[in-house]
């Protein structure tokens, strides 16, 4: 029996042998909330302390939580919350993994094996609901299964195009009697292979179009930093002399300073960026998946160009791009093969020309430059970069908020930028802040908030202060919905329909929690109270007063190609 670990553990019941496992697969943290159908597993966790609990004061912030955690480290975040109410609360934080590729453990009470199918109180179908927005679920229904399926569990959201998994246990699986606990050393999974090297045939295809090419654009995603393999890209890019133009989710790969980033694509792009690719005869987009917030209008994006896709997942190339050399393979093998016998490349010409849109666009902004009332929330977010030295880790919330932290915070390491990107959840920034200060302690950690999302999780408050998580939120408050609103005065004619937000006094709020609080409404208040949040032992939030009106550019409208990027 080589292939398990025994423990001489004798008749443990089932909550004691999921707590053995988690224990194995070196779990540090549990996001939880309690509840009846969970009671035994409770019961066991207390009587332990190898394995640290974060009682959420809702269930979605548990599952935003283990979200964060797993974001900005090489760990895989685990939830869990009761069966009915606590589990539907639980999805749209694993919807949210699902769609930015995150691996997440989740673990789900439900209701006894014998009552499944009869109404009983508190009894969801949570393994027919979230089939859809995980990698795999599993129900439990002999507790003697529960090593292998751990096991699987964790292999599964980690390897391959990462992602969440469900394990949904019926009550009386935790009070089962198992005898003989074992855990396997290895994975068996025969149906489940994930390509990681990528084809010789491929790559060498690949070589050729970059020898060919006088307009590259390197297209950095996502997989890239899941596929850790930030170095291994940066030194490609710098090898290649072309421009790096990242997704939201990669604008953390290389520094903001780098000569060869040109920032975000797409709907919120730079300039340069959008018509960089625009014009490009090449490109080469690695670890993303070519989403409808990049391409603009799908059949105009990079007219002229040959696409090369490297990705993990099959089923991503060619599903919203026609390639020309599509390479299946991990980012951090794939792109070494990329780099055999590659010579230094000269694109210093076009190079220029996006430097030269760039001079172009700061021109245009500078003749339009508009008188605010209040802050600009974009200076905002530069002062809070220059102040942190660009070194924080910072959990944006969505909407405007969001892509000003994308194009504004100057991000000098991988894993600091965290955002919800595939699902946009309002309320996501504070808890998946909250998940990251746990896994890194010593960093640094901000979430950034607009005034409407805020209101969705501000309950987290309490969190913070019971476990002692040092978050520093900084609340943009506008007092609307801020990037509806900007749909509204673009496309709407200014009917601004339920969108105007009147929200609490946010520093008496935080300090009826225990939270200390600062409010901005100038520059110098801003550096001065912002500095007191950082040097403050505790968790803090700051509630800056900016412009209302202020709209996110540039941006392509509904229907544009990426040509077509307005910069007011």
């Amino acid at each position: 029996m080589a292939n398990f670990y025994a423990i001489n553990l004798s008749k443990m019941i089932g909550a004691e042998v999921l707590l053995e496992c988690l224990k194995k697969e070196g779990v540090e943290v549990i996001f939880g909330y309690p509840g009846g159908v969970v009671l035994p597993f409770y019961d066991k966790l207390n009587q332990q302390k190898d394995i640290r609990h974060i009682l959420v004061r809702h269930e979605q912030a548990a599952a935003m939580a283990a979200d964060g955690y797993s974001r900005c480290s090489d760990k895989t975040g685990v939830c869990l919350a009761t069966s009915g109410p606590g589990a539907t609360n639980l999805v749209t934080g694993i919807a949210n993994a699902f769609l930015d590729s995150i691996p997440m453990v989740v673990i789900t009470g439900q209701v006894s094996s014998f009552a499944i199918g009869t109404d009983a109180f508190q009894e969801v179908d949570i393994f027919g609901i979230c089939t859809p927005i995980t990698k795999q679920c599993y129900q439990v229904l002999d507790a003697n299964d529960l090593p292998r399926i751990i096991k699987e569990a964790f292999h599964i959201a980690k390897n391959g195009r990462p992602g969440p998994v469900l394990i949904d246990i019926p009550k009386n699986i935790f009070e089962q009697k198992v005898e003989n606990f074992k855990y396997p050393k290895k994975v068996d999974l025969p149906g489940y292979k994930p390509i990681r090297e990528g084809n010789p045939g491929q790559i060498e295809k690949a070589h050729n179009l970059i020898k060919k090419s006088k307009k590259p654009v390197v297209l950095a995603g996502h997989g890239i930093v899941l596929g850790n393999a930030e170095k291994e890209f940066i030194e490609f890019a710098e090898k290649l002399q072309a421009p790096v133009i990242s997704t939201l989710l990669a604008m953390d790969i290389l520094p903001k300073s780098h000569d060869l980033n040109f920032g975000m694509l797409g709907m919120h792009g730079e300039l340069a960026a959008n018509l960089a690719v625009h014009n490009s005869d090449l490109v080469i987009g690695i670890g993303l998946r070519f989403d409808d917030r990049v391409l603009g209008r799908a059949d105009e994006f990079a007219p002229n160009a040959k696409v090369i896709h490297i990705d993990i997942d099959r089923a991503e190339i060619g599903k919203n791009r026609i390639v020309d050399v599509p390479i299946v393979g991990d980012t951090k093998l794939v792109i070494p093969e990329l780099l055999k016998n590659f010579a230094t490349k000269d694109h210093s010409s076009w190079l220029k020309q996006l430097k030269s849109w760039n001079d172009e666009k700061e021109t245009k902004l500078k003749a339009k430059i508009r008188e605010y009332t209040h802050l600009s929330a974009g200076d905002v977010i530069k002062k809070i970069s220059d102040i942190t030295k660009g070194e924080a880790v910072v959990s944006a919330d969505v909407g405007q908020n969001q892509m000003w932290t994308a194009c504004r915070y100057e991000f000098k390491t991988p894993k600091n930028h965290i955002s919800s990107g595939g699902l946009g959840t309002m309320g996501f920034s504070v808890p998946s802040a909250m998940g990251a200060k746990v896994a890194r302690p010593k960093d640094t950690v901000l979430a950034i908030c607009g005034d409407g999302g805020f209101q969705m999780n501000m309950q987290e408050l309490m969190t913070l202060i019971q476990d002692d998580i040092q978050v520093k939120i900084v609340i943009l408050n506008n007092g609307f919905l801020g990037m509806v609103r900007q749909w509204q005065e673009l496309f709407y004619n200014k009917n601004y329909s339920y969108t105007p937000l009147i929200g609490p006094d946010f520093t008496k709020l935080a300090e009826s929690f225990g939270v200390k609080a600062y409010k901005a409404e100038t520059m110098e208040e801003l550096e001065k109270n912002f500095k007191a949040c950082l040097k403050h032992n505790g968790p803090t939030l700051l509630e800056v007063r900016t412009e209302a009106e202020e709209n996110v550019f540039p941006m392509v409208s509904p229907g544009s190609t990426l040509k077509e990027t307005r910069i007011n």
